[in-house]
């Protein structure tokens, strides 16, 4: 028992000496109501490290609403609130956090190719102030189109659909060029 109150000490020490306010800025593809689950893992995340909206923390919630190019706006508008870190998710927001600025730190939620995309310099090691998790969705493109192959035996012809806009599709599309015919595929975009 004293070890536990103990651990707990400093956390409830800063808390009674005026902790200063925290702010997080998250970047988002999709608004905060259509995001509920991962928003609301996030705050609990926050609060089980002792920060606590509307007592020593504040969420500045930004969502491009499906609009890629709004995300440059909408970093900038976080970097103007001076918050402490930015959040995001896709590698859209995640490339426009990281334009916005070179101090601020930035966590990708969720990033695809973000190396390829020059959001990071590397993998092992990032640089700059961007950091976080990364989806090798390249990678993948051939992977699935044989899962898709097993699945459907029979298919001869698969669709590319995909936001050509954002920086990870490119490279997919070609890599699905590249392994469709491979597989026994007519490749459509």
């Amino acid at each position: 028992m004293l070890l536990g109150g103990a651990a707990a000490w400093p956390l409830a020490a800063r808390a009674q000496q005026g902790e200063r306010l925290r702010r997080v800025g998250v970047l988002e593809t999709i608004s905060a109501e259509l995001n509920a689950t991962n928003f609301e893992a996030l705050r609990k995340g926050l609060r089980d490290l002792g920060y606590i909206e509307g007592q020593n923390l504040t969420i500045e919630y930004r969502s491009a609403e499906g609009q890629v190019d709004r995300f440059p706006r909408l970093a900038e508008e976080l970097v103007r609130a001076q918050v402490d870190v930015i959040v995001t998710r896709g590698t859209p927001a995640a490339f426009a956090a990281k334009n916005a600025t070179p101090t601020i730190p930035v966590v990708m939620a969720a990033s695809g190719e973000p190396v390829e995309t020059g959001v990071v310099a590397g993998l092992a090691r990032p640089g700059g102030n961007v950091t976080g998790l990364s989806a090798l969705t390249t990678e993948l493109v051939a992977k699935r189109l044989e899962l898709m192959r097993e699945t459907v035996p029979g298919i001869r012809r698969m669709a590319f659909l995909a936001n050509m806009g954002n920086p990870v599709v490119p490279s997919q599309w070609e890599e699905f060029k590249t392994a469709a015919p491979l597989l026994g595929f007519e490749a459509q975009q």
